[in-house]
């Protein structure tokens, strides 16, 4: 079966350039064969490469920096995924696009589950909810994977940022006030994989696409547990191997005024997930794995 994956040099695509590749042949490209402002060239590589699946974890990620550069943010995270649909339903193909905890509103006091109302309340999370309903009314057989707070070794993430500034600082403020589930970017890409094989029953170089129509469509997909900003920092800190460790302190989200409004409560559930596909690990467990890898 033939792959064409997207964003390889970020932090989900890096991962599952390993993890897929028992599933096919994968055909990676990068903002300068694929760039995802250009979509007549989007549609260009598609018709070239005719792939029988397209996995798309390339996104615009700059969740502060999409309250200005609204177009941007919805030509990458919407219209593009829309011509990649389209493009894969005239091929006979399958597309799986990522997508955020941020197309929620944060007001539900429990676990989001995918049949809850979505409400996004930055840009980016408008983004990406466009993006999941452009390829949802093209009729493509897809999976739609929201995940939430992905961090790993590769691209830029919470777990890179609290590592350097504990080594340069005595002293930092983090919120403890938004709650999520921390999903390394591993975790991500054996779940995809995992996915992907069971939809796969056959081994051939096209998609089973009546299996996907029947076990396809919308899931929830995050590491279990959940914590705060906070308790996140304070796991890396705890683990990393540091002469003098900073001191943590947790402040309201007020007191760190961002550009873009964040979810109080991001949580995601991921029953549905593992019920259809498997297992997903705690949090915790899977940040000492990659912690350990350092």
């Amino acid at each position: 079966m033939k792959i064409l994956l997207t964003g390889t040099s970020g932090q989900v695509g890096h991962e599952l350039v390993h993890t897929l590749r028992t599933s096919g042949d994968i055909i990676a490209v990068d903002r300068a064969t694929m760039d995802l402002t250009n979509l007549a060239q989007v549609q260009e590589v598609i018709r070239a490469v005719r792939p029988a699946l397209i996995v798309h974890p390339a996104a615009y990620t700059a969740v502060d920096l999409a309250e200005r550069e609204v177009e941007l943010a919805m030509c990458i995270n919407a219209e593009a995924p829309a011509v990649m649909a389209a493009e894969a339903k005239r091929l006979g193909a399958a597309l799986i696009y990522y997508s955020t905890d941020y197309v929620f509103d944060g007001c539900k006091t429990a676990a989001y589950v995918e049949e809850d109302t979505a409400n996004p309340q930055n840009i980016y999370g408008r983004s990406k909810l466009a993006g999941e309903q452009a390829i949802i009314a093209s009729g493509v057989p897809h999976l739609i994977l929201r995940t939430s707070w992905v961090y790993g070794w590769h691209g830029r993430n919470f777990l890179l940022t609290v590592r350097k500034l504990a080594q340069e600082r005595q002293e930092l403020r983090i919120v403890a006030d938004q709650l999520g589930a921390p999903t390394w970017a591993r975790t991500l890409a054996v779940a995809t994989a995992a996915a992907v094989q069971s939809l796969q029953k056959t081994a051939t170089d096209g998609v089973d696409l009546e299996l996907w129509q029947e076990r396809g469509g919308l899931y929830h997909l995050t590491a279990q547990g959940s914590t705060s900003w906070y308790g996140f920092a304070q796991a890396i800190v705890d683990q990393l191997r540091l002469d003098i460790k900073p001191d943590l302190i947790p402040v309201a989200t007020e007191a760190y005024p961002l550009p873009a409004r964040r979810p109080a409560n991001s949580v995601l559930s991921s029953e549905k997930f593992m019920r259809t596909f498997g297992s997903l690990p705690d949090w915790n467990s899977a940040l000492q794995t990659c912690l350990s890898e350092a």
